[in-house]
């Protein structure tokens, strides 16, 4: 294979998406997390592969298991543009049984053991594997670079957190070149780094290997009967005691609006963080930038007609204040305030909404009164309901999280509504 090409051009990703995401509790209970609905009209799965697009990576595999409907769809209809004569794909593996008589992948190595002979049809030199489930912008050349100009065997991407928060992590130990020596899982106590004892770094759950020294691993790793064929748990150990293993630092690869904003990843696994990160793009200048031309999220774009919003009453003005409104929605007579609502979301008057996250094609039921709230996709808020007031009437009937954010399903609302 010629080797004057740019490196991504010779990689390919491969994006882990079949994991539930149990603690987004109900929000998980038709879709799986990659699929769940993130910032006014994307997906969170989109973040991992407008990251692998905008880096020059143009072969692309998403490994599906778990309730997988909606984000195959969700892929088909929205990153359909690869085109196979110009040497692209974007390739949808679900667990089918390929390894003989497991049913279903048993760990994120073998969701790529099972896929080896696709991945040997790409003819690409290098594997960067990838989680589906976290909200970033990160340059993958970048971190590519770094794994050939040091020779090693895997790299992994880091996050920089302080050492009081990083036993929530799988953590690395580094010597004074980035050289992992050792791999530890949700430490009592993180090591430090050599420059910084009071810092951590932890695994994003992003690796990069040359292809060949991979696939040799993962042969080996799946006739271990000992194995649970997991990344973190099995494959990543063995390089760093047996091989070559090095950190790259996610500040020196994220792509940033401005060279003094923070270094953006958040992982929305639970309701409180998804609230919150989502809520947060209602800043004057989130850190998160949708805006950015040059680092764009694609997505499925349905086709809808501008926010149309109506009425101006005292008492019944359709308003949205330090809030995002996706297309398609009509806010009629609606006062909202730092919220967030998505594609096709209606309102009605008297309504108001403080602090909400609204996903598709919920509907809010005249004088609906709602602070601080997650309303599924396709969900009748009925007339009158107030949530986030009374947090003990609340939790009788819907999910009210620990930090005081309640999620309304269609489900809550109907079996609410059975026992009226």
């Amino acid at each position: 294979m010629p080797q004057n090409r740019r490196l991504t051009s010779r990689a390919m990703a491969f994006v882990l998406a079949g994991g539930r995401g149990s603690r987004l509790k109900e929000l998980t209970d038709r879709r799986v997390k990659p699929a769940v609905y993130f910032g006014g009209k994307t997906r969170i799965i989109d973040f991992a592969l407008s990251n692998a697009m905008n880096s020059g990576i143009r072969k692309i595999s998403v490994a599906t298991q778990y309730k997988a409907h909606s984000l195959i769809r969700h892929c088909q209809r929205g990153w359909n543009f690869f085109r196979a004569e110009r040497n692209e794909f974007l390739d949808i593996l679900p667990a089918s049984q390929r390894g003989g008589d497991e049913a279903w992948y048993r760990g994120t190595a073998d969701a790529v053991t099972q896929n080896i002979d696709i991945v040997d049809s790409y003819g690409v030199d290098y594997i960067i594997i990838l989680a589906g489930d976290h909200i970033y912008k990160m340059d993958y050349e970048l971190m590519l670079q770094q794994h050939v100009d040091t020779g090693a065997d895997v790299t992994i991407g880091c996050l920089t957190v302080p050492r009081a928060e990083a036993s929530a992590f799988g953590v690395m130990a580094i010597d004074k070149t980035d050289r992992i020596t050792s791999f530890l899982e949700k430490p009592n106590d993180p090591p430090g780094t050599p420059d910084d004892p009071t810092v951590t770094l932890a695994s994003m759950g992003i690796y990069v290997f040359k292809w060949s020294f991979l696939r040799d691993l993962l042969i080996m790793d799946a006739e271990d009967p000992n194995s649970s064929h997991d990344f973190g748990g099995d494959i990543i150990p063995d390089i760093v005691k047996n091989g070559k293993a090095m950190a790259h630092r996610f500040e020196d690869s994220c792509v940033r609006h401005d060279p003094a904003a923070p270094a953006y990843w958040r992982d929305v696994g639970t309701i409180d963080a998804f609230w919150k990160a989502n809520i947060d793009l209602t800043g004057f200048t989130p850190d998160l930038d949708l805006w950015d031309k040059t680092w764009p999220i694609w997505t499925y774009s349905e086709a809808v007609p501008p926010a149309k919003f109506v009425h101006d009453a005292p008492d019944r003005r359709g308003v949205a204040i330090s809030s995002l409104v996706a297309g398609g929605c009509i806010i009629s007579g609606t006062e909202i305030r730092e919220s967030l609502l998505f594609t096709q979301v209606h309102t009605n008057s008297y309504a108001s909404l403080e602090q909400a996250v609204v996903l598709p094609y919920a509907n809010i039921g005249r004088k609906a009164k709602l602070r601080k709230v997650v309303i599924d996709r396709g969900v009748d808020v009925p007339e009158g309901l107030e949530v986030g007031f009374d947090p003990e009437e609340d939790a009788r009937w819907f999910r009210v999280s620990e930090g005081g954010v309640t999620l309304i399903t269609q489900n809550m609302l109907d079996a609410k509504a059975a026992q009226a």
